[in-house]
């Protein structure tokens, strides 16, 4: 009895923490989308959005690292864990394809790399609520 009791009280703890980790993925997510479609007004209406692309992802890109510490650190599943950690590496692979000069013209990969972002990044988004809504659950007290 004591053990349930124990295990309601790191619970309601643990509430609050994945709640803001669960906000920090929306807004990351909600970042990304911000990136498409201000690469989209730059490349077919207005060339100048296309600073506002580069500041925005310089901006935000940070938030990864946050959600993998927090991933790392709170009571999540290995799927989140994982998904989490490819973001940093996403986003590396995402600068290198478009500074790195290579004969192997390396950055038509950019986008299909973003594309690959806001997958893993919304997929992170629903896996989150997911844990989170069953988590709430109330334990059954059935003897």
């Amino acid at each position: 009895m004591s053990m349930t009791t124990i295990t309601k009280v790191q619970g309601t703890a643990a509430d609050w923490r994945q709640m803001g980790f669960y906000s920090i993925a929306i807004v990351f997510n909600l970042c990304l989308v911000a990136q498409v479609l201000t690469v989209g007004v730059a490349y077919f209406s207005d060339p100048s959005w296309w600073t506002i692309h580069i500041w925005l992802v310089r901006g935000y890109s940070g938030l990864s690292l946050v959600l993998l510490g927090g991933a790392l650190t709170l009571p999540f599943s290995k799927r989140v864990r994982s998904l989490a950690t490819s973001l940093p590496v996403l986003l590396g692979l995402q600068f290198c394809s478009i500074h790195l000069k290579t004969p192997l013209h390396l950055q038509v990969l950019h986008p299909l790399i973003g594309f690959t972002l806001f997958y893993v990044s919304s997929s992170l988004v629903h896996r989150i609520w997911r844990e989170i809504a069953d988590y709430s659950q109330p334990e059954s007290t059935a003897n």
